[in-house]
């Protein structure tokens, strides 16, 4: 293997344009663009997310090679995120991979956006030793994965209905906070008593997780308050944060838990956007400990959808000989 080979990596898949350089499996620069137009709307708006896509992939891009100091002619492969996503959020960055790839005659490789997410623990030490556990936890996915190496993946139990980033943002929304609402259940959440109010757990068989049940009590639970006293989402907004967020956490680590428990793994990590939750974060540290646990938790940049998990993913497949062709086409579902 060419100990200087330059990988480009594109990330399209939501409402961040995201492009990174990697020398290898080393992330020289990543690059993301946020787009603000959606919070007026309360939720991403895929027509809108996908013209703004097309503004933003060529100066991040640009920008991406700047900063690594890496001319264009000198990337070596080019990877992307194909699936799961919106369709036309994927298209972009799918179109803009092909198109570079096919002018400089370079190799591409597909590059599924959940599997990526588990290997940002290997962009920066400490990095975890396989056979590991991850639970990646986002606003469209909810998994337990097995981990047995770079590529080698199984997916033990996942959300049945609605994923926890959706009941964070769905919660939010039902108490009139701004999108995207997850991070302010975090933020208020620190100020309140997760026990001062009671939400159920809900209990699927195995590994599988259901959140769609939280979201319906949580309604009718504020329907039912705010009849009594309009202003009691003011007036408790901190202590419902936090009863909901500890509800939502103490249903993530319970399966978990069961999982490690009965494979007897002792590598634990979190990834994906709601794995930057500070509640999430701790009580896996606490849990962890009582359990005798490494816990793996990638840094902020890098649990959020970014490029440089994407040119991760990448590297690994291309050193396997995982290529794809031109012909490939964006998913907004597919399984690993």
């Amino acid at each position: 293997m060419n100990s200087d080979l330059f990988l480009l990596a594109i990330e399209s898949s939501c409402d961040e344009t995201s492009a990174a350089v990697l020398k290898n499996n080393r992330v020289l620069s990543n690059v993301i663009a946020t787009q603000k137009v959606h919070e007026q709307y309360g939720g991403v708006v895929p027509e809108m997310a996908s013209r703004a896509h097309i503004q933003n992939i060529v100066p991040v891009v640009d920008v991406a090679l700047q900063n690594a100091s890496v001319k264009k002619e000198q990337i070596g492969v080019v990877a992307f995120t194909q699936a799961p996503g919106l369709l036309g959020s994927l298209l972009v960055g799918v179109g803009f991979a092909k198109s570079f790839a096919q002018a400089l005659g370079l190799p591409l490789v597909a590059v599924h956006h959940m599997q990526a997410h588990v290997l940002a623990h290997f962009i920066e030490d400490p990095k975890p030793n396989f056979p590991f556990l991850c639970l990646t936890v986002s606003g469209g996915h909810t998994q337990i994965v097995l981990c047995k190496s770079h590529l080698d993946m199984t997916v033990l139990g996942e959300t049945m209905d609605d994923a926890a980033g959706e009941a964070f943002d769905k919660t939010a929304k039902m108490l009139g906070l701004p999108y995207p609402g997850g991070p302010l259940i975090d933020k208020y959440a620190k100020e309140g008593d997760p026990l001062r109010f009671s939400f159920p757990i809900s209990d699927m068989a195995n590994y599988d997780f259901s959140f769609s049940g939280i979201k319906t009590a949580i309604l009718y639970f504020l329907q039912k308050e705010k009849k009594q006293n309009p202003d009691f989402v003011e007036k408790n907004l901190n202590d419902i944060c936090a009863s909901v967020q500890a509800t939502i956490i103490k249903t993530l680590l319970k399966k978990l838990e069961l999982a490690a428990t009965t494979l007897g793994i002792k590598s634990v990590g979190i990834a994906g956007g709601v794995s930057a939750n500070s509640g999430l974060r701790k009580a896996l540290e606490e849990l962890g400990s009582k359990n005798g646990w490494q816990i793996f938790i990638p840094k902020f940049e890098y649990c959020t959808d970014n490029a440089a998990m994407i040119g991760m993913a990448g590297y690994y497949k291309f050193i396997a000989g995982q290529t794809c062709s031109l012909d490939i086409t964006p998913s907004a579902r597919a399984s690993w």
